[in-house]
């Protein structure tokens, strides 16, 4: 077992011994050659934050119900001198949600379940939040990215919305996938082409999410410049062998520069994956992990912060939500430190970091 999992924290690092127990349990699981827990790892249904390697089998409840979830960073083409934050936040804040922007137009031929859903954000830690550059690192990757210090980006953090947890339910119920689906069983096989419509919804969501937002500010069309998807069964050719790599909560190490979340109010790093190998379970974090379970915030919070104060003290004036639970469980002191991560990880040499993006509005209606 100890060659099997391996947990990636620094002794100042904080993580739940609960969270490493789970993860230890996952690789029990038969076909399981790889355990890996990331520096943001914490406890889930299943581990989040980990990533796992199996053979010969597949197990679709490690990757969860939002398959395709992932992180897209979009260029906006507005200089952040002529970034107005009190107008652009006061367009945001009279929408009546995503929906009310019409993406009829950009969906009729598109021929996926549940399309309806597309270009809406979701609930839970999703997101989209315009960002600047906060401070660069290596100018020469920053370069190659196409991506300017001087303006704002747009980072969107969605999934599949509905049609990933129908997807899982089924192969739940009707496969009993959770005990495993056999390399090309019929079920095998049919999770595979669902699993893939799934990572196309959560991309192509991202997408129309940065349409309907940059519609809504008056922006030109943006370039989708980075683009990684956390939540996915990937297929590995290693040594002549098919390995396959459940992410949940987990970036890929294998497709360039990725995106790692900041926490509310915290900076999100722009970084290039060093380690892609097997050791790693070829991946990396995907941000700060959480350090409270959400049904436990708002008891733990509502203490500290009297109700005329929450939300000058949790949120600040850069945030446009309408479910006021979020209030609490994405308060900054519910997630691990986003600095620690992105260090245990250069600590361990698996990242080099690009730049950092500092929020300047985050948008969860």
């Amino acid at each position: 077992m100890d060659n099997i999992v391996k947990v990636i924290k620094s002794e100042k690092s904080w993580m739940e011994s609960n969270a490493v127990d789970q993860l230890k349990k996952v690789a029990e699981l038969k076909g399981v050659v790889k355990a890996v827990g990331l520096p943001d790892l914490h406890i889930g249904k299943t581990p989040v934050g980990a990533s796992f390697i199996t053979k010969d089998v597949i197990y679709p409840h490690l990757i969860g119900n939002d398959i395709g979830c992932g992180m897209a960073l979009f260029s906006t083409n507005i200089n952040k001198g002529k970034f107005k934050f009190d107008k652009v936040r006061g367009k945001l804040e009279r929408l009546d949600g995503l929906e009310s922007i019409d993406i009829s137009h950009l969906i009729e031929e598109i021929h996926l379940p549940m399309k309806e859903a597309l270009g809406t954000i979701g609930s839970g830690n999703h997101f989209a939040e315009f960002q600047q550059i906060d401070k660069v690192y290596d100018q020469d990757l920053l370069d190659e990215l196409d991506i300017n210090k001087g303006c704002v980006y747009l980072l969107v953090h969605s999934g599949s919305r509905g049609y990933g947890e129908y997807i899982l339910r089924k192969y739940i119920e009707e496969h009993s996938c959770q005990k495993g689906l056999k390399e090309n069983s019929e079920g095998y096989i049919e999770y595979f082409k669902d699993h893939d419509s799934a990572i196309e919804f959560g991309m192509l969501n991202r997408e129309l999410i940065a349409y309907r937002l940059l519609s809504a500010i008056g922006a030109k069309d943006g370039n989708k410049l980075l683009d990684s998807t956390h939540n996915s069964i990937a297929i590995k050719e290693l040594n002549g062998e098919k390995l396959y790599v459940h992410r949940k909560g987990a970036a890929p190490a294998d497709v360039g520069c990725v995106v790692i979340a900041g926490t509310r109010g915290s900076n999100s790093y722009i970084v290039k994956p060093q380690a892609n190998s097997f050791e790693y379970a070829f991946s990396v974090a995907h941000g700060a992990g959480r350090r409270w379970n959400r049904l436990s915030c708002k008891e733990r919070l509502e203490h500290v912060y009297p109700n005329k104060s929450v939300r000058e003290k949790l949120l600040g004036s850069n945030l446009i939500y309408n479910d006021r639970s979020i209030i609490y469980e994405e308060a900054p002191e519910a997630y691990k430190s986003i600095d620690k991560v992105i260090e245990d990880m250069l600590n361990e040499d698996m990242i080099k970091v690009v730049a950092s993006l500092k929020p300047l509005i985050t948008y969860k209606a």
